[in-house]
């Protein structure tokens, strides 16, 4: 799907799909990895994410804008957009990461997608990327502005409880159900020494989340 979407693939691209632990365990340059690709990536994605946002938001604040493109740019969001275009399958793992799921931790995805949008914009094809972000990645900008409470719970809830009494809430994953390539992850929350909410999600971290919210809608602390 990628060549469809940015075109035929490159020794660039090749390298920003390749992990860390590939290199590592076949003895290879550091540059061979999609770190420096990432990197760069990183500021690709928030400039035309930026330009976007200024276009179809004409009227927001600096402030507001910015909460937006924090939730855009986040590993959860880059993740279902990288699973979505397949870029989880396309990733070179070392056998050790491989075996302990990197395939399928959100960090990896997001970091393989960065670089790979590092790579084809170094290849010129910006109109791609731009396209590319408008299509898949912008389509969560509207959710994100009306609910932003729902992608920013665990910030919002961690802030409530140190306001309170200085204390951070503490997560815990309880189950892990389903087959390995669709797992659903069982969380609960934990604050003053009481349980304060439970949920589930596809990841760990969409889990906890989802738990954050449901605590923060519990507690009054979002409507």
């Amino acid at each position: 799907m990628l060549e469809e979407i940015f075109g035929e693939k490159n020794e660039l691209v090749e390298k920003a799909l390749t992990h860390p632990s590939y290199t590592k365990e076949k003895g290879l340059n550091d540059s061979d990895n999609y770190e420096r690709l990432e990197f760069f990536g990183d500021s690709v994605l928030k400039l035309f994410t930026s330009k976007l946002l200024y276009e179809t938001y004409s009227e927001a604040p600096e402030g507001e804008l910015s909460k937006i493109r924090s939730i855009l740019v986040s590993d959860a969001i880059l993740a279902q957009v990288g699973v979505k275009i397949g870029i989880d399958k396309l990733m070179v793992l070392g056998p050790a990461e491989e075996k302990q799921g990197g395939r399928k931790r959100e960090s990896n995805i997001a970091c393989t997608l960065e670089a790979v949008l590092g790579a084809y914009y170094l290849s010129g094809k910006q109109g791609q990327i731009e396209k590319f972000i408008k299509d898949y990645i912008m389509v969560f900008a509207d959710d994100v502005d009306k609910h932003f409470e729902k992608y920013n719970a665990k910030d919002i809830l961690q802030q409530y409880t140190q306001g309170i009494n200085k204390t951070l809430p503490i997560y815990r994953t309880v189950s892990i159900k389903g087959p390995a390539h669709k797992p659903e992850f069982a969380v609960e929350v934990e604050w003053n020494g009481e349980i304060i909410a439970a949920a589930t999600g596809k990841s760990k971290k969409e889990a906890q989340q989802n738990c954050a919210y449901e605590a923060c809608r519990k507690m009054g602390v979002v409507k």
